[in-house]
């Protein structure tokens, strides 16, 4: 059947100028109802197509006519798509039941670790001596050798960490020992060569005597001083009185 213009908008008298709003109701003309069915069908199909391809979205319509007729439009599957609807449905449905056993998880949680923290403090506190009045015998004694077991692990970590300082001291000595006997060593060699030195003609350490100017007050004649004895001593003759 032919789609023609649709009465429902001639026939309104809420039209206006332009595209008016009318009244949603039953349309009492079967003529008219079907024609207005024709036209907005092919609307709402054309509207399902655009809505697919521009927004990529998964789009199933189905509508069925007033005589039981179907027309449908789907841009993957009408099948897959309302298996998709059907499981998102039943999440959804099973939402509210996941979250209240996922509340009721966490708070059975909650109060297994609040206790393990407890009993955690308890045990604890017994291991500093304090809060020893609810505990009996047995639990004394399981107390002292859980102490004393974690003494002898405490004093046997303590003497590895004092071994490993003496070990490690031990080796510094000897290489502080080597490292003079090193210096020692370094410093008489530059004492031996400082002597060689030293003992070496036209050294430093010789110093000359510059000469001093001529000056015949302090001048000594030091051969006028001395005897000659290249020539024989005369003897001297006694004075005779005449």
């Amino acid at each position: 059947m032919s789609c023609q213009s649709d009465p429902s908008r001639e026939t309104s008298p809420q039209r206006k100028l332009g595209r008016g709003k009318i009244e949603i109701k039953r349309i009492e003309n079967t003529t008219n109802r079907q024609v207005t069915f024709c036209k907005r069908r092919n609307g709402l199909l054309k509207k399902a197509y655009e809505l697919s391809v521009l927004c990529d979205a998964e789009v199933a319509l189905i509508v069925f006519s007033n005589r039981g007729r179907l027309y449908e439009y789907a841009n993957n599957s009408v099948k897959e798509t309302i298996k998709r609807y059907k499981k998102v449905n039943s999440d959804s449905a099973n939402t509210g039941s996941i979250s209240e056993a996922n509340a009721q998880h966490y708070q059975q949680e909650a109060s297994k670790l609040r206790a393990q923290i407890s009993n955690l403090q308890n045990s604890n506190r017994n291991m500093l001596g304090e809060s020893l009045g609810s505990l009996n015998l047995r639990d004394l004694k399981n107390l002292e050798s859980k102490v004393e077991r974690g003494i002898s692990r405490v004093r046997s970590k303590k003497n590895e960490l004092l071994f490993a300082e003496i070990e490690f001291m031990q080796k510094r000595e000897v290489d502080l020992h080597s490292n003079n006997q090193y210096l020692r060593s370094k410093i008489a060699e530059t004492e031996r060569a400082q002597h060689d030195m030293n003992l070496m003609p036209g050294s430093s350490d010789y110093e000359l005597v510059s000469a001093q100017p001529f000056d015949a007050r302090t001048f000594l004649q030091v051969n006028g001083l001395q005897l000659n004895n290249h020539y024989p001593r005369q003897e001297q003759r006694p004075l005779q009185l005449v």
